[in-house]
């Protein structure tokens, strides 16, 4: 635990830098007269749909964070407040400025410009917006003493709380609604297309292994939790044979 403490927040040191930065990056982009990076070995074959619903995956990995660090603010454990603020920038860089930023300009003008489930998008634009808003008081009010105010600790509280609550049921609605139909109004062409766009534009923000990257900065927030174990999550129950 220990180990994991000072190894997160060396980590987290370098994020809360970033944070204060008018552009946040967790990961150093190539240089401008470099070309994106390649796919990493074992990317062929990745779909823009598995692209985008394993992206979800590490988003609920986070939400879990959040959740488990709201439980314990209200519980009076002793906390690091880079908790949040880390989660709150990997949010900012992967989810928002990333995968966020791929629905807007790829996946949602297809849908929208063929009139199809343009409710859902219209809905799922405006969650994105206030997503970035709970994000900005999130990250306020998990800087140093401002962390310890209880009043800073009300508005973190429930800036996480509105933001678990709306990014559970947005990512679900996507996963089993949004992202199947893909295949119904893009040809397979198109979908190869469109996740070879996503592929570039990984690269381009994120490096080799941009994906591979950020889920081991969520597995070292979990380490640091405890809670990275699967099996502690198994109930103690009989298991039938």
């Amino acid at each position: 635990m220990h180990t994991h403490r000072r190894e997160f927040l060396v980590a987290s040191t370098g994020l809360a830098l970033a944070a204060a930065a008018p552009t946040l990056s967790l990961l150093a982009a190539p240089p401008a007269d470099k070309p994106a990076a390649e796919k990493p070995a074992g990317e062929e074959g990745v779909t823009a749909t598995e692209d985008l619903m394993r992206e979800h995956g590490a988003l609920r990995r986070l939400l879990l964070i959040l959740e488990e660090g709201v439980r314990r603010v209200r519980a009076k454990d002793d906390i690091s407040p880079e908790v949040f603020h880390r989660c709150a920038v990997l949010v900012r860089n992967f989810v928002e400025n990333y995968h966020e930023r791929l629905e807007e300009n790829f996946l949602f003008p297809e849908f929208e410009k063929r009139q199809k489930m343009t409710t859902l998008t219209a809905i799922l634009r405006k969650q994105h917006l206030a997503g970035r808003t709970l994000t900005d008081v999130i990250l306020g009010n998990s800087v140093g003493q401002r962390f310890r105010s209880q009043d800073s600790q009300r508005e973190l509280i429930a800036a996480c709380q509105s933001f678990i609550r709306m990014y559970r049921p947005h990512a679900s609605r996507e996963d089993t609604e949004l992202f199947p139909a893909m295949r119904e109004i893009l040809s397979l062409k198109q979908v190869e297309a469109m996740g070879d766009a996503f592929e570039k534009e990984e690269g381009r923000l994120f490096g080799d292994k941009g994906f591979e990257n950020i889920v081991q900065q969520v597995i070292e927030v979990e380490k640091y939790l405890g809670m990275y174990d699967l099996d502690q999550y198994t109930p103690a129950v009989a298991l039938r044979k």
